[in-house]
């Protein structure tokens, strides 16, 4: 039985400019082919058992020829797959996703076109250049700056336009451009802007005007995708312009967290203005069937310990399984750090303690003034967890017990070329050290500015004869702060 095939536009880079109609989709494929303009985050809403084909174009290098594509997602499709052919930008804007589906139409095979936030509007719009403005451009012309599409375009018609002058995918020929411009009467002063990599952490924009742009763009080592735009709104480039003025604007960070401790984080930083790497290296594979020979007796704890929102997650959901009456329980909670104060919440309770540094020696410091000789203490944790907190509690004279509802295993890496842009790595953990040297390579992640949360997670960078900074509050608060006072010194 034939399966289906989706034609997906997923927007210009900011994966937050992914549409919902996009995201549902691509969780229910089983193969997928994607291009290199994609963001690098795209691929992490895939399931962990969906094929994954790398179909990238770039200037001069094709890894497939659209031929291969198009019969590629004739082949998949004819197998039973639900496909996903993965685009930057929208399908149908200069993205040759008529071409693909019209293979799938001469077979007969069933298709969806999923339309994608477009780059002529979007990455202008981050570049703080309106593509259109009342009194200045009420139209907008978007055209093609391939080689082969150049002697179609009717110069003289572009150049009596008032409106804006997008050029897509045209950066080897904007000399040419230029002068096609001026040789069917554009005046030389009419402004124009090149924007690189637009709306990703690489983002760089260069201003000038016909007369001079060619040669500022070759100044500043502009590369590849770049969009050309001419026009009157290039003016308002900066009085607009939002986007490059976030404090970490330029920057991108890779977070190495599972996904579900990844989203408080992410969000902070990309609200600051940073590109997030999301490299899930640790996966969490519950284990809270420990949690039976203790159901009995945890109406006799005193204080009960959670270290992350994993371990909050599956100590409820063991309880919730076992029909286990929570107005049983009389212990006070103790948690590490803000996500799993909340994830505690949303079950209904809140914290007696709650530490905001992200180590076991910041839960103990708080929580030790309240505990009491002979009382009894649960902490379900991860089975890779230190015994610190077990060990300082019991020279306290209290019973403790600990139990490992979870563990972490290695994650798997869908999108390795995502890590060439990464600037920062943020490790939480010694396990995510060690597990993103065994998905990347030692040699890859040396290469990278890398930052610990705390001393531990610095002892295996340092034990692996590498180098990082120590963040001085262990906590996500204490690293937002930090990394922005990176981002600074190195501008200065």
């Amino acid at each position: 039985m034939n399966g289906k095939a989706y034609i997906i536009g997923t927007g210009p880079g900011d994966e937050e400019l992914l549409t919902v109609k996009a995201v549902k989709v691509l969780e229910k494929c089983t193969a997928v082919l994607y291009d290199r303009l994609v963001s690098n985050n795209i691929l992490n809403y895939l399931n962990e058992d969906c094929l994954v084909y790398y179909c990238g174009k770039e200037p001069g290098a094709h890894y497939k020829t659209q031929e291969e594509i198009n019969n590629m997602l004739v082949k998949l499709v004819k197998e039973g797959h639900i496909v996903g052919r993965v685009k930057g930008g929208d399908p149908y804007v200069f993205g040759r996703g008529g071409e693909e589906v019209l293979s799938l139409v001469e077979e007969n095979l069933d298709f969806e076109v999923i339309p994608g936030v477009t780059s002529p509007i979007s990455v202008l719009n981050y570049a703080g250049i309106p593509i259109t403005q009342r009194a200045i451009a009420q139209s907008f012309h978007i055209v093609t700056g391939m080689t082969s599409a150049s002697e179609k375009i009717n110069w003289e018609a572009l150049a009596k336009e008032n409106g804006t002058l997008v050029f897509m995918m045209g950066l080897e020929n904007i000399e040419r451009i230029v002068t096609n411009l001026i040789t069917n009467g554009k005046e030389k002063a009419t402004p124009a802007a090149v924007v690189m990599r637009g709306t990703s952490s690489k983002q760089r924009k260069v201003i000038g005007t016909l007369e001079n742009i060619s040669e500022k763009v070759r100044e500043a080592g502009l590369k590849s995708p770049c969009i050309i735009v001419v026009g009157e709104v290039v003016e308002l480039n900066d009085k607009l312009s939002w986007y490059e003025k976030k404090p970490l604007f330029g920057t991108n960070i890779c977070i190495t967290r599972s996904r579900e401790q990844s989203s408080s984080l992410k969000s902070s930083l990309k609200d600051l203005g940073a590109e997030v790497t999301e490299i899930n290296s640790i996966k969490i594979r519950p284990t809270k069937e420990n949690l039976k020979p203790y159901l009995e007796k945890l109406s006799n704890y005193d204080h009960i310990l959670l270290t992350s929102v994993n371990g909050v997650n599956n100590f409820f959901d063991y309880l919730i399984e076992e029909n286990y009456d929570i107005r049983n329980l009389k212990a006070k909670f103790s948690v590490i750090g803000k996500a799993t104060k909340k994830a505690l919440v949303k079950r209904g309770i809140v914290p007696f303690i709650m530490a905001r540094e992200f180590v076991g020696e910041g839960l103990f410091k708080v929580l030790a003034p309240h505990l009491v000789k002979g009382e009894k203490v649960l902490i379900p944790c991860s089975s890779s967890s230190r015994s610190y907190l077990v060990d300082e509690i019991s020279k306290l004279g209290l019973y403790v017990d600990r139990v490992h509802t979870y563990d972490t295993i290695c994650g798997t890496l869908k999108n390795k070329r995502a890590f060439d842009e990464v600037d920062y790595v943020l490790f939480t953990s010694p396990s995510t050290v060690i597990n993103m040297i065994d998905m990347l390579g030692l040699e890859a992640i040396k290469e990278k500015k890398l930052i610990a949360i705390g001393p531990q997670t610095a002892k295996a960078i340092k034990e692996r004869n590498m180098e990082c900074f120590i963040c001085k509050k262990h906590s996500e608060e204490g690293f937002l702060k930090e990394i922005i006072e990176f981002k600074e010194a190195e501008n200065v």
